[in-house]
């Protein structure tokens, strides 16, 4: 980790505050603005305290590492797309025809044993203090937002093996802090570590958990990584690095973490304990309502002499995850193209917080060909939990380009090449009616015959009376892409009724618009299309959600209640805390002005 400060202190992407910064709230709340900025860089806090602790803290704490395209790269000390083209050219290994080819693919193969982790018999660095009575508390672990549960381990790299010691595992979870011993566990449904929780909870033994924070880092983001099942991520770094991790064995159980990370936190989980997680806010934008997960007994905490304390803030986009997301989005292409060979390319916006919207570039052989790629991708791995899946033929512009990309979009999207159906959700998802499964949306924006007349645009004032004489929760609207054959009609609502029984009454205007989409009021500027977006793909189960006519749409993005018969608790915004947002600024820790402040809708 000092490394790393002083690599991004040479490239000018760090920023030391050395102010005393609470870790409750006020630490997360000006990472959360900086990485929002243009040119955002990472954050050092050398005085960290807890004032409900009455506490100050030794250990440093690093926020937004991954904070910007630039630094990205230079942990991964080349381009994704570099990285990318080796695992394609391994992928399309073939066998060798003359000496010439013999003598490539030897180099190949042999540059392929750093991959593996290297065990050392020695104690690592990340051991130079050992401590058989921990204590939590004494480390900066932070509270994020107002409604958090407490505080949350966020960059913590979460190491596992299974009950038979063949397959290990390396992952991310927040991690609850109950107390000063006991830590929340929060594996969902997918993960290899749920996989190897579910084996010791049959054979009713303990489960040990090692986690790691800080050191290089490609450990963390490789936690992340969404390799097929029982891939160690660590694998994954010695291909990146071109030479293998060392790993040290842990304290007090069989579980081996990179020998120079800053902190190890070793404990037990017994299978048989659950308790109350959460809530969280999460990287939806939105807090995850409270849940029960396993608990780990801590044992044993390890650190370095002197160790920097590593964390990031999830929330409304874009925030670090979207740098970390790129940079898995470029590098796994190559294994997404051998479930589906013509695919070309693919984003996941960041204000579709990933798993909730995905563009996908094709090269269309055959009628249905991208309904095919739809069921494809939701029966892949951790594409399965993807809920809107939109597929564009090869001639379409960059993906990169999202307004000629939504151009191309909004001219081809006619009723039948639309596909609703269902299937597993994220665990963090709160728009379905039931936890983990609801609805999904799948677009086929591949056809270029589309043929159907443009709609007889009004202006939105004309457009807006017609509305309130429909209903009268009906308070302001606002039009985009009018000069495409789909014209977008967004729609506030002050709502009290279901959305639904505004359906049969929207006959007039029917001529004048194609698609129409309904928000709170309350909730949204209609002015502010990335938020929109934000909102619309987090708030609807499209199965539920979304009602279909000969070229006429509706999209209910309101928050869902009782009016809805939605029976689970819908949750909250994650908005930062008003009055330190204004202490900061008091404070000249943090400099934004209230147009910033509403563009990211930062106090809700």
């Amino acid at each position: 980790m000092k490394e790393v400060i002083e690599l991004l202190k040479s490239k000018d992407l760090l920023r030391v505050i050395e102010d005393e910064v609470d870790i409750e709230l006020e630490i997360p709340h000006i990472a959360y603005i900086e990485v929002k900025k243009p040119g955002s860089k990472a954050l050092l806090f050398t005085n960290p305290v807890s004032k409900r602790l009455d506490k100050k803290f030794s250990t440093p704490v690093l926020m937004n590492l991954f904070g910007s395209y630039q630094a990205t790269r230079l942990f991964l000390e080349r381009d994704p797309d570099d990285i990318a083209a080796e695992i394609e050219a391994l992928l399309k290994l073939k066998p060798p025809k003359t000496f010439s080819d013999k003598l490539s693919m030897l180099a190949n193969l042999f540059s392929m044993r750093n991959i593996f982790p290297k065990r050392v018999s020695t104690k690592g660095e990340c051991q130079e203090i050992i401590n058989f009575e921990p204590n939590l508390f004494d480390l900066p672990i932070l509270k994020t937002w107002p409604q958090d549960g407490g505080a949350f381990i966020t960059m913590g790299q979460v190491y596992t093996v299974s009950l038979d010691g063949e397959r290990r595992n390396l992952g991310m979870y927040r991690l609850q802090v109950y107390d000063k011993a006991r830590l929340g566990m929060h594996w969902q449904i997918h993960k290899d570590s749920a996989h190897f929780f579910h084996e010791y909870k049959e054979a009713g033994k303990l489960m040990p958990v090692s986690v790691a924070i800080g050191g290089d880092p490609l450990y963390t983001w490789a936690a992340t990584a969404p390799l097929p099942h029982g891939v160690f991520e660590m694998l994954l770094y010695g291909f990146i690095k071109k030479e293998p991790a060392k790993m040290v064995k842990s304290i007090t159980n069989d579980i081996y973490v990179p020998h120079d990370v800053d902190i190890v936190i070793e404990g037990l989980v017994d299978p048989s304990k659950m308790e109350i997680e959460g809530p969280f806010g999460d990287h939806t934008g939105y807090y995850t309502l409270e849940e029960e997960y396993p608990v780990m007994d801590v044992k044993c905490i390890t650190t370095k002499k002197e160790p920097i304390y590593l964390a990031t803030v999830v929330g409304k986009p874009p925030l670090e995850d979207k740098y970390m997301g790129w940079a898995t989005e470029r590098i796994f292409l190559p294994l997404l193209k051998t479930t589906a060979p013509d695919l070309i390319d693919y984003v996941m916006p960041e204000n579709g917080v990933f798993h909730n919207l995905i563009i996908a570039k094709m090269k269309r052989l055959y009628p249905g060909h991208a309904k095919q790629f739809m069921h494809a991708f939701w029966g892949v791995g951790q594409m399965s939990f993807v809920k809107h899946a939109i597929f564009v033929g090869e001639d379409a512009p960059p993906l990169e380009d999202y307004d000629a990309l939504s151009d191309y979009i909004l001219d081809r999207v006619m009723i039948d090449n639309l596909l609703i159906s269902e299937g597993v959700c994220d665990a963090l998802d709160h728009s379905s009616n039931t936890f983990a499964y609801g609805g999904k949306l799948g677009i086929d924006a591949t056809s270029n015959n589309v043929n159907f007349p443009k709609k007889e645009i009004i202006d939105d004032e004309k457009l807006l009376s017609m509305m309130k004489e429909i209903d009268h929760s009906i308070v302001d609207l606002k039009q985009y892409k009018t000069y495409t054959k789909t014209p977008i009609t967004v729609v506030a609502v002050d709502k009290d009724k279901s959305i639904k029984e505004i359906f049969p009454k929207l006959k007039a205007i029917k001529p004048h618009t194609k698609l129409v989409i309904f928000v709170d009021s309350a909730k949204n500027e209609l002015d502010n299309p990335y938020m929109l977006i934000w909102r619309v793909v987090n708030n609807i189960d499209a199965k539920r959600d979304i009602s279909l006519e000969r070229e006429f749409i509706v999209v209910d993005a309101t928050d869902k209640g009782a009016f809805d018969g939605f029976e689970r608790r819908w949750p909250d915004d994650t908005d930062c805390d008003r009055e330190v947002i204004e202490s900061l600024i008091k404070r000249d820790l943090i400099d934004v002005d209230k147009e910033f402040l509403l563009k990211f809708k930062i106090l809700g």
